[in-house]
C-alpha cells in the first residue's frame, strides 16, 4: 500500500485513519493477501466506504504521520509486530511510536493497538508491559469480557447478543502487566489477565488479532514450528484450535469499526490524558531519519 498525503478531508468527506505498521510483510501475506496492510483495511474498514480513507505507514522502517497532519485523522490502528514493546532497548521507532501515541490520545483521537499495538499503547499512555509468564500463546484461543462494560457501547452493544465469551486468534510471547493509569481491564483469559483494556472513551487495546484469518495463523504456526521458536507438540496443539471452527473473527472485526467509528476527538475533557509537554525519560528519541535503522530481517512477522 502507498501513503497517500492527508488532506482536510477523505473523499466524499468521509473520516480517515492512519494505520501503522510495526511489522514487514512476510512472504505469505504479499501472496495470499496483498500484505498485512490489506488484511487490517479489509478487516476494518466500513461496509458502506462511505468515502472512508486509510494512509498505510510503515512506522518499522521510519514512516510516521507528519505532527501538522495529526488533527486530519479520526483514528489511528497499530499493528502487531516481531518487535518487543517493552525494556530500554526498544528500537528508536518503538519510542517515537509510543510519543505519538500519547499524543494523539491527549488529542481525543480514537486509538487501537493489536497485539504488539496494545502493548506499545500500554506503554505509552503508563502502564507495563513484559514477557508473558506462561511463555508464547499460540492459536485460537477464548477470551472472557468482564460483567460490567457500561459506558462502552461498541463492546455493550456487542456481547448483548452472544455469551459473555469470544475467541480470537492469538500469536505473542508478551502481555500487559499492568494497565495504565485510568485504564480498565475489558476481559481476560485463562493464559493472559488483559486480553483487552480501555483508556477513557478513546483508546482501545486487544491482545488478539482481530484481522487475522485461519490461513494466515496455520502459515504462522509453521514458521514459528520451523524456527524453532515453539516446539511441535505445541505447534499441534495451536493448529487444532484453528482446525475446531476458528475465531469469531466476524465479531470482533465488527467491535472493532464500533470503536473506531465511535469519533475522533470526541472524548469528554475528563476522559483524556494532559497533553505531553516533554517526553518522558525512558520514551524520549531522536526524530531523525539516520535515528531509524533499516528492519531486521526477523524470521517471524507477526
Amino acid at each position: 500500500m502507498t501513503v497517500a498525503p492527508a488532506t482536510a478531508t477523505a473523499a466524499g468527506g468521509g473520516r480517515r485513519y492512519a494505520l501503522l505498521l510495526a511489522l514487514n510483510d512476510s512472504e505469505y501475506a504479499r501472496k495470499a493477501h496483498g500484505g498485512y496492510g490489506n488484511v487490517f483495511v479489509g478487516a476494518l474498514r466500513s461496509g458502506d466506504d462511505a468515502g472512508e480513507t486509510w494512509d498505510c505507514f510503515r512506522v518499522i522502517d521510519g514512516e510516521f504521520p507528519e505532527p501538522e497532519d495529526l488533527p486530519l485523522y479520526d483514528g489511528f490502528v497499530v499493528s502487531g509486530s516481531p518487535h518487543d514493546a517493552h525494556g530500554d532497548g526498544a528500537p528508536c521507532w518503538v519510542r517515537r511510536l509510543c510519543l505519538l501515541l500519547r499524543t494523539v490520545h491527549a488529542m481525543g483521537k480514537r486509538v487501537l493497538g493489536v497485539c504488539f499495538g496494545h502493548q506499545a499503547l500500554c506503554r505509552a499512555l503508563g502502564g507495563r508491559v513484559g514477557r508473558a509468564p506462561g511463555g508464547w500463546v499460540v492459536g485460537v484461543k477464548e477470551v472472557t469480557f468482564v460483567k460490567n462494560v457500561e459506558g462502552f457501547e461498541f463492546l455493550e452493544e456487542g456481547i448483548s447478543r452472544r455469551k459473555r465469551s469470544a475467541s480470537i486468534i492469538e500469536v505473542h510471547q508478551d502481555e500487559v502487566l499492568e494497565v495504565p493509569p485510568g485504564g480498565r481491564v475489558l476481559a481476560y483469559s485463562d493464559k493472559t489477565r488483559v486480553e483487552m483494556f480501555a483508556v477513557g472513551d478513546n483508546a482501545l487495546g486487544i491482545q488478539g488479532h482481530p484481522e487475522y484469518t485461519n490461513d494466515i495463523l496455520l502459515n504462522l504456526i509453521n514458521r514459528l514450528v520451523g524456527t524453532s521458536t515453539i516446539d511441535g507438540c505445541a505447534g499441534d496443539d495451536a493448529r487444532r484450535t484453528a482446525e475446531s471452527g476458528g475465531p469469531d473473527r466476524e465479531f470482533w472485526t465488527g467491535l472493532c469499526k464500533g470503536f473506531l467509528r465511535g469519533g475522533g476527538g470526541t472524548a469528554p475533557a475528563a476522559a483524556r490524558t494532559p497533553p505531553v509537554q516533554e517526553p518522558a525519560p525512558e520514551l524520549s528519541c531522536c526524530h531523525h531519519v539516520a535515528c531509524f535503522p533499516a528492519a531486521a530481517a526477523a524470521p517471524i512477522g507477526l
